[in-house]
């Protein structure tokens, strides 16, 4: 595909991993991320708006039923690890699993096919796996890291939340280890969402760009297995982002 596109392995390679940005420095927008995130963000809510309007108490549909089998799915993972006021842990969870999902499904579409589209509409780049962009990962994990702050303070009250960071694991002698300590866990929870989803499906996407520069005949011999593993890979990153939130987001209810 490399050569019939004029570009050698390392152009091919570089063009299918470059964002469409707009901005200089620290302001500067992915704006290929934004829009594919945004958009498939609508199709989900306007999917789950459409069941929700059309949902009866007898036989249900297959969509229906699917959605009905993810929230069961979701509701047992939150009653299982949260055990205090679930509000809005369960619906940050669905969200985040649907979101994060439908995003990594991306990689599964053949990987010329959206830049070839866009390069016909006059778009020069266009990264088609918004979690392949570190900027999004973190976004969505550093979102996290503020819930875990805020309910740490609603819980435990700012003086008791200060007493836990200052006193454990060491007691109120050793305060300025617990600190740092302290400092060290939360700051590794971001990162390490967001890494872990970034990086693998990253990943993901330079095998399937890799095997899109074989022989047509090998993309067919090697791209089929492939894909059906990544759609196992896709959804346990899904997963494992989802419930590392509610494990967080249940241990900042609880106290020491």
């Amino acid at each position: 595909m490399s050569e019939s596109a004029g570009l050698t392995t390392s152009e091919y390679i570089h063009h299918h991993l470059t964002n469409l940005h707009a901005g200089h420095g620290f302001w500067t927008f992915n704006l290929d991320t934004l829009i594919t995130s945004a958009l498939l963000g609508a199709v989900i809510l306007g999917l789950f708006a459409h069941v929700a309007r059309k949902a009866t108490s007898g036989a249900p549909g297959r969509l229906q039923a699917a959605v009905e089998i993810l929230l069961e799915m979701v509701q047992t993972q939150v009653k299982d690890t949260f055990h205090g006021d679930s509000g809005i842990v369960g619906p940050l969870a669905l969200t985040i699993f649907v979101w994060v999902f439908t995003l990594n499904t991306m990689d599964l579409l053949p990987v010329d096919l959206v830049p070839l589209l866009m390069g016909d509409m006059g778009v020069s780049h266009w990264k088609v796996v918004p979690t392949t962009d570190p900027n999004l990962t973190f976004a969505m994990s550093i979102t996290v890291f503020f819930l875990i702050l805020f309910y740490n303070v609603k819980v435990k009250k700012l003086g008791g939340f200060m007493h836990e960071v200052l006193t454990v694991p060491f007691g109120a002698k050793m305060a300025p280890f617990n600190l740092l300590f302290r400092l060290i866990e939360d700051l590794a929870k971001p990162v390490s969402l967001a890494l872990r989803l970034f990086g693998n499906m990253y990943a993901g996407e330079m095998v399937f760009i890799l095997i899109a520069l074989l022989p047509a005949y090998l993309q067919w011999v090697l791209g089929a297995p492939w894909a059906i593993f990544h759609i196992l890979i896709i959804t346990l990153q899904a997963f494992i982002f989802m419930i590392l939130t509610i494990i967080y987001l249940a241990m900042a209810h609880e106290s020491h």
